[in-house]
């Protein structure tokens, strides 16, 4: 098996100084984009022994695993180290995980997880982008109600939050949300991560993932009234 000291290699490339930025929307069932083998095939693979198998994860989802880590964070090279991290702490609990083919939403919870403990411990100011965050002004009751239109990411923004001070707002306000709620807009809203693999990483259901951002949205534009 691949050396677990250089299993979770994460390496900075020349757009590391920004957040990397989202892959397009996709369904939960589409084959890898890289047109290797699925997900599950790989990770068979390497519990299996096979040295390489792993690599290919790694650089399938290193740069969402580092995306979602900034977004958490607000620093790259924290977000390096968090991600290389999970990817060991993956590794090392491969033969734990229930359905081989779920890897990519089960690593982005080790990351999300990771990255918020990290956050604690150190204390670390996060930065979040500023625009698109607080979804359609008022969405409908059939909206709520498991509808697509208002988690479209071409829904209008209330506002564009583009000055310092409002990001400086933003920033707080996004941290007196709940856990899952945050989690759910960075990966969904900014990240542009699929549904499903949201709601694999956050451990609940598509209806719950769509929940946790609208009431997120929500919270977000009630603590943030008065600034807009």
């Amino acid at each position: 098996m691949t050396d677990p000291q250089t299993a979770g290699k994460v390496t900075a490339d020349p757009t590391a100084g920004n957040p990397p930025p989202a892959s397009p929307m996709a369904p939960a069932a589409a084959p890898p984009s890289d047109g290797g083998p699925p997900d599950g095939m790989l990770v068979e693979r390497t519990i299996a022994g096979d040295r390489t198998a792993f690599d290919m994860l790694i650089r399938r989802y290193q740069r969402q695993a580092v995306a979602v880590s900034y977004r958490l964070l607000g620093n790259t090279h924290d977000a390096l180290e968090v991600t290389q991290d999970a990817f060991l702490k993956s590794y090392s609990s491969l033969t734990t995980l229930q359905k081989a083919d779920a890897f990519g939403g089960w690593l982005m919870r080790i990351v999300s997880n990771l990255s918020l403990n990290y956050r604690r411990s150190r204390k670390t100011r996060s930065q979040l982008p500023l625009d698109d965050l607080l979804g359609p002004n008022e969405p409908s009751a059939s909206d709520v109600g498991g509808g697509s239109d208002w988690m479209s990411q071409s829904g209008d923004p209330v506002h564009k939050l583009q000055s310092r001070e409002m990001g400086k707002r933003l920033a707080a306000a996004m941290q007196e949300l709940p856990e899952k709620q945050r989690l759910a807009i960075v990966m969904f809203t900014i990240e542009e991560m699929p549904q499903k693999q949201v709601a694999d990483a956050l451990g609940c259901s598509v209806e719950a993932v769509k929940w946790h951002v609208f009431q997120g949205r929500k919270k977000l534009r009630e603590l943030l009234k008065e600034h807009l």
